[in-house]
C-alpha cells in the first residue's frame, strides 16, 4: 500500500484527513510515527506559504509523498483576525484551544451581530522530486457567543452553520467531513492525490 506522510502532529487534523482520504485506500503516516521531530517555522505571509514550507520540510526529511495543510479562522468583524495566526491566538503562551475561544469572544465583545467568518485552509502536496501543488477550501458561517457541542477541536464549538443550524462541534464527524474547509481543500486536491499515486 502506497504510504502519504500528513504532516502535522495535531491529532483533531490527524483524525479529520483519515476520514477523508479512505477513499484514496492509501496508508497515511505522521511524522510521529516516522520518528520526524522537525519544527517547521510558519512565518510565511499566506496559508499557502506555510503549507509549502511544511510540505517541502516533511517531504525531504521522509523521502515520501507529502500533504500539508495550514488554516485559519477570519472574522470580518475583526479584520479577519486571527487568521494566520489562529492556532496562536491567545493573550498568553501555551494557551488551550479554550483560552483562544475565550480571547477571540472576548475581543468581539460589544461589536454588533451577527459576527461573520469563515474557516480558509490550503493544502500542499508534494512527491519527491515533484513539483508543489495546492487546493483551497473555505465555509462560510459565524461565530456564537456561547460555546455548543463536544465533538470538534480548536474554535468549532463557537463556529455555526446557519444552514445546519448547528455549530462544526455538534456536527457528527461524517457531516464535518463533507463541510469543513479542510474537506473541501481535500477534495480539490484529490484529483492530484490521484495522479501522484
Amino acid at each position: 500500500m502506497k504510504k502519504l506522510l500528513i504532516a502535522t502532529e495535531n491529532p483533531g487534523k490527524i483524525r479529520e484527513l483519515q476520514e477523508i482520504l479512505a477513499p484514496l485506500n492509501l496508508k497515511l503516516v505522521t511524522p510521529r510515527e516516522l520518528g520526524l521531530m522537525l519544527k517547521v517555522e510558519e512565518d510565511g505571509q499566506t496559508y499557502a506559504e506555510n503549507a509549502a514550507k511544511k510540505a517541502r520540510a516533511y517531504c525531504a526529511a521522509s523521502g515520501l509523498p507529502c500533504l500539508a495543510d495550514d488554516s485559519g479562522l477570519e472574522v470580518d468583524a475583526l479584520n479577519g483576525a486571527p487568521g494566520l495566526y489562529s492556532a496562536r491566538y491567545a493573550a498568553k503562551p501555551g494557551a488551550s484551544d479554550a483560552d483562544r475561544r475565550a480571547f477571540l469572544l472576548e475581543n468581539l465583545r460589544g461589536k454588533p451581530r451577527p459576527w461573520l467568518a469563515r474557516f480558509r485552509a490550503t493544502v500542499a502536496m508534494l512527491a519527491p522530486g515533484g513539483e508543489l501543488a495546492f487546493a483551497e477550501g473555505r465555509c462560510e458561517g459565524e461565530i456564537i457567543p456561547t460555546e455548543r457541542g463536544q465533538g470538534g477541536f480548536g474554535y468549532d464549538p463557537i463556529f455555526f452553520l446557519p444552514e445546519l443550524d448547528k455549530t462544526m462541534a455538534e456536527l457528527p464527524a461524517e457531516t464535518k467531513n463533507r463541510f469543513s474547509h479542510r474537506a473541501r481543500a481535500v477534495e480539490a486536491a484529490l484529483p492530484v492525490l490521484q495522479k501522484l499515486f
